[in-house]
């Protein structure tokens, strides 16, 4: 019988550590087939082993978070999620944590397997986080939400997401008058409870917003997405986020990535928006 490992420090405390040490940026790796080209890839397994490579190398030892989406390395089959089996390890050992964008969401028995996948200690693509969508009801993640408490892991649940078709479920009233929106952020802030310096369990919300017209106090981190390529920038986050600002991670990838594959220009890249975004939230 396997003797459970010990579970690590607790996510919340890893995540704000990181985002104070290296600056509150999350970095999206996405090997879609024109960024592969645009780096004078193939859409080939080749470019794909060449492209994560060399994002991990420039960035897994200076940024707060990378955040692989798990599609586009899905899309080439046993051989693709090799690719980022390694990717994960050696991030996790640069020191990035790493945020798997998976966003599962499933029930029972099924709910357990992503959860073990991506949060058991043992599996080839344990990751610090994941994110997961919580639209079958927000118990249904509770394999998960134990899984990550049991590893010192943690999850991101999505909540108000950046892309305009998310409204109509997002925005819809539930029976007792809130959005259910606002529904998941309050059992996130029940989760988080007591928890310092964050809880372990994130909300995703866009940046492009505007006023996201939610309370986003749950006491734990807010992974924003749409910097750069979808429109927003980091002097938006203080009127999307109020006074939960500081708790945001931005989340970008083709702001950073197209300056790829030239390493320094990649490092530069990053460094620049983290600046920026330190100094948007330093003003709030």
């Amino acid at each position: 019988m396997t003797t459970p490992r010990k579970p690590q420090e607790p996510f919340g405390a890893r995540l704000r550590r990181a985002m104070d040490t290296r600056g509150p940026l999350c970095v999206g790796i996405d090997p879609h087939g024109s960024l592969l080209t645009d780096w004078g890839l193939g859409d080939d397994l080749a470019g794909l082993e060449r492209f994560t490579r060399t994002t991990v190398e420039a960035l897994a030892d200076r940024v707060a978070v990378l955040k692989p989406q798990s599609a586009f390395f899905e899309r080439f089959g046993s051989r693709g999620i090799a690719v980022l089996e390694k990717a994960v390890e050696e991030a996790r050992a640069a020191g990035a944590l790493v945020l798997m964008d998976a966003k599962r969401g499933d029930i029972g028995s099924t709910m357990g397997a992503y959860a073990a996948t991506y949060l058991h200690q043992d599996s080839p693509l344990f990751s610090d986080a994941v994110t997961l969508s919580p639209y079958l009801g927000f118990g249904s993640l509770r394999p998960a939400l134990d899984a990550a408490a049991a590893s010192g892991s943690g999850v991101f649940v999505l909540a108000l997401t950046s892309n305009p078709e998310g409204a109509e479920v997002q925005r819809a009233t539930a029976a007792d008058g809130r959005s259910l929106a606002q529904l998941m952020l309050d059992h996130m802030a029940a989760e988080n409870a007591g928890a310092t310096p964050l809880g372990p369990v994130g909300a995703v919300v866009g940046a492009t917003l505007g006023d996201a017209g939610v309370d986003l106090a749950i006491n734990g981190p807010l992974l924003a997405p749409g910097i750069g390529a979808q429109g927003a920038t980091p002097a938006d986050l203080p009127r999307v986020f109020g006074e939960a600002v500081g708790n945001v991670i931005p989340s970008v990838s083709r702001g950073v990535l197209r300056h790829g594959p030239d390493i320094s220009a990649l490092r530069e890249a990053a460094g620049r928006l983290a600046d920026e975004v330190r100094t948007a939230v330093g003003g709030a």
